[in-house]
């Protein structure tokens, strides 16, 4: 089936851009939004390209699918939640048997999966599919993870493969992932690391403007250092920080991050969920994210500045109150200035391992079979978290357990792989070789009072997840034992290796009743 018409549903910043995309493809474009001021920007910005007779506007249900082919193709580009449902529900009287709706918006895979279930009764597929790379990669070519029924994601690759965003060789960022909310999950998982990796080079540059009193020339000279070569070459959010550094007020010419507050609201008021949703997988699976819930914690907190103002106030404001970062004297810059880099690298890293791992659970839980190798691939180009050197360090990982798998016809070694990354030796190679670095850097913030949630945490993790014996949870066990009867292993047995109640318990003290200690005491 070859697709030239469909119609987008939601003509925002994003919805918007992808209309003139998909024009420019060859498509024939009709939008729908219920704000006519969005319906007229979508229409100008078409007229501008050149795309006048590509994109169409309609300003009802009726005329919007009068003019499409058979079957009807639908894209969604809107706010999460009941938006989507209303919008399922308005399209009800319109749609046939075969007819495609792809939900690119930052769904939550539940509601992907509760709406696919309604209209496979109809027989009508619903996609649900991520769509990274902001509304410029909307333009240009975004990174796209598909997922629904086999025989929709067919018919809709083609396209998806024209417009999609290229990597360096030249390969479509778009595949399929897999059945039922499998491709909102993995963009949900996308934005989980984007989260962790954008508050670790936000606390990189706090340290290089704060700490190290660099300007902000210095800064975006060292940002593009970074980005051209070693670990952190060819990495998106590096290189649109070298430019935030150099951009000044149009008006004032003053550097604009100097006009910016230090507020990200994003989640707070609930126009993106995907953090919240990574945070919340990652408590129900019993996965470990640290790196990517500190990130999350840290713009929380940002978020409600007067709260910050009241507490600062009360626990003592000015440069020597605390949460006040201060200069540092180091002794050579250069040296911790390439600590940093190297911390900020691990932090990256660690954000993807975390995220990856929470990925691998779901897929065992909800048995997609996903194709991690494909999953890196599509985050070579066009989205946020794109990284050259770790794409190619995670892909070298996946595609490795793909061909060993393929061999022994097992999957076994793929499974100890995806849920245990820091086990294998490639990765565990990287972080060792940083993990001197990431401490050095944690300590100078730790000294300057910097504030490094994240990288912290990536440290702290580092440190957890990679003990063989004798945490401290040994005493915490003791206490759950003591107070709760929650029962312990022994280490003279045989470790199980997996997280199952133990078999002992001990009577640390007798259980009494007030009257019975009353009695003790008058003996």
């Amino acid at each position: 089936m070859e697709i030239d018409k469909l119609a987008i549903i939601g003509t925002g910043s994003m919805g918007s851009m992808m209309s003139l995309l998909f024009a420019q493809h060859g498509c024939q474009v009709s939008i729908f939004d219920p704000s006519k001021n969005n319906r007229d920007l979508a229409i100008k910005r078409a007229k501008e390209a050149g795309f006048e007779s590509k994109v169409k506007a309609y300003e009802g249900y009726d005329s919007l699918c009068d003019n499409l082919g058979k079957p009807k193709v639908f894209l969604l580009s809107v706010p999460h939640g009941t938006v989507g449902d209303s919008i399922v529900e308005q399209l009800h009287d319109y749609l046939q048997k075969g007819d495609v709706i792809i939900d690119g918006s930052n769904e939550h895979w539940e509601n992907t999966q509760r709406r696919q279930g309604k209209m496979t009764n109809r027989g009508v597929h619903y996609i649900g599919m991520g769509v990274s790379g902001g509304y410029q990669s909307a333009r240009s070519g975004p990174s796209m993870s598909p997922g629904g029924d086999e025989q929709a994601l067919d018919a809709i690759m083609p396209l998806l493969k024209k417009v999609a965003a290229q990597d360096t060789q030249g390969n479509p960022c778009v595949a399929k992932m897999g059945p039922g909310g499998s491709g909102h999950y993995v963009k949900m998982i996308h934005n989980g690391i984007e989260q962790g990796m954008m508050s670790a080079l936000c606390e990189a540059w706090g340290i290089m403007h704060f700490t190290l009193g660099m300007p902000y020339e210095e800064i975006a000279s060292t940002f593009e250092q970074w980005n051209t070569k070693g670990e952190l070459n060819n990495n998106f959010l590096i290189s649109i920080a070298v430019d935030i550094c150099r951009q000044p007020d149009p008006q004032s010419k003053t550097p604009l991050l100097d006009e910016i507050r230090d507020k990200v609201v994003q989640d707070v008021d609930e126009s993106e969920g995907t953090g919240v949703w990574t945070c919340e997988e990652g408590m129900r699976l019993h996965v470990p994210i640290p790196t990517i819930a500190a990130a999350h914690q840290f713009r929380l907190a940002s978020a409600y500045s007067t709260k910050r103002e009241h507490a600062s106030k009360a626990i003592g404001a000015g440069p020597s109150g605390l949460g006040q970062p201060s200069k540092a004297s180091v002794k050579d810059k250069a040296s911790a200035l390439e600590d940093l880099r190297q911390a900020t690298y691990a932090s990256f890293l660690a954000s993807f391992v975390q995220g990856l791992s929470l990925l691998a659970r779901m897929d065992d839980e909800s048995r997609w079979d996903l194709d991690f190798a494909s999953v890196i691939a599509i985050w070579r180009g066009g989205c946020i978290i794109r990284s050259e050197a770790i794409s190619e360090l995670l892909l070298s990982v996946f595609q490795h357990e793909n061909q060993s798998q393929s061999q022994s016809q097992t999957n076994t070694s793929t499974s100890i792989t995806r849920s245990n990354l820091l086990s294998h030796p490639s990765i565990a190679a990287e972080f060792k070789k940083t993990f001197p670095s990431l401490k050095r850097t944690v300590l100078l913030a730790t000294e300057a009072d910097a504030h490094v949630p994240a990288t912290s945490a990536s440290l702290e993790y580092l440190k957890y997840a990679t003990a063989a014996q004798d945490l401290p949870t040994s005493f915490m066990e003791a206490e759950l034992d003591f107070f709760g009867h929650h029962m312990f292993e022994i280490k003279k047995d045989r470790d199980s290796g997996k997280p199952v109640t133990g078999p002992y318990h001990f009577g640390w003290r007798p259980a009494k009743g007030v009257s019975e200690d009353k009695r003790v005491e008058e003996q």
